[in-house]
């Protein structure tokens, strides 16, 4: 396992929880505007990164496993006690994390991650719920062009101002690259695959924010057109205390309005987070 960590380990924790095609790379601009308050720590997922490729028959590439081995990984560095930044894969993977150890989490930062059926009504979820619900080849064919540059560079550049001047190339340059990898793009479709779990899973989670009520701030990029805002607003209906600000970005919102996330996570965490 590969992580990244900042920030004096007696402050509040902070646990980074990253997306699909990304890693830990995603907050490389957000880390150094937490570390000067907060124990910032952002891992990479196996299959992701830094972190080991398994093959896969040797690792389940599965969302329960992820978040199995994301427990025993916060577990193994002592965490007892974090907020949870969870972007996109990140969604599911933390609050698998929060039903398992809800006494652990002190509050929830959501950025461009589902948890209501609203979220994935859209388009682009189409030809994935084909595959969930027939694993054809067929069905796999329509879904390999996303583990591909265009793909990869369009979830960086949909749905921003000004992509070319906001948006590092780097940041899809790096991610194609680990995607290139031999084997990790059967990884990802397998991931895809399992996708499928979680939407038997959201009445539970909400059932998590009513019952535990977790500070949240939910900063979102509206422009996403794989979680638009349609996913953001029903949050409130769980958690009618959450502070919701949609951002005039895309899926990769730290990319353009980092400072702004940044500037928001600060003036929530001092408020909600006892130091």
């Amino acid at each position: 396992m590969f992580y990244r960590e900042a920030g004096p380990k007696s402050a509040p924790t902070l646990l980074l929880l990253h997306g699909f095609p990304t890693s830990s790379h995603m907050f490389r601009n957000l880390i150094p505007q937490l570390a000067e308050r907060y124990h910032v720590i952002a891992p990479d997922y196996p299959g992701y990164g830094q972190s080991d490729q398994p093959a896969m028959d040797k690792f389940a590439y599965t969302f329960d496993n992820l978040a199995n081995v994301m427990d025993k990984f916060t577990t193994q560095i002592g965490l007892s006690k974090y907020a949870l930044y969870v972007q996109d894969y990140g969604a599911p993977i933390g609050y698998r994390l929060a039903m398992a150890h809800p006494e652990r989490i002190t509050a929830l930062v959501v950025q461009n991650g589902n948890a209501y059926d609203e979220g994935i009504d859209n388009p682009f979820w189409a030809p994935l719920k084909d595959y969930w619900k027939d694993k054809s080849e067929v069905n796999a064919a329509k879904l390999r062009p996303l583990f591909e540059a265009d793909a990869t560079k369009w979830q960086y550049t949909e749905g921003f101002r000004n992509p070319a001047v906001s948006v590092s190339p780097d940041a899809w340059v790096l991610d194609q690259a680990y995607m290139d990898r031999p084997g990790n793009k059967e990884i990802q479709l397998q991931l895809f695959y399992s996708y499928g779990s979680n939407p038997g899973h959201y009445a539970e989670w909400q059932a998590y924010f009513r019952k535990f009520q977790p500070p949240t701030l939910i900063v979102w990029g509206k422009n996403d057109k794989i979680f638009p805002a349609e996913g953001a607003t029903p949050y409130l209906r769980d958690l009618p205390k959450a502070e919701l600000h949609l951002l005039n970005t895309g899926h990769f919102a730290l990319e353009e309005d980092g400072a702004e996330i940044a500037r928001l996570m600060r003036d929530f965490l001092v408020r909600k987070v006892k130091r």
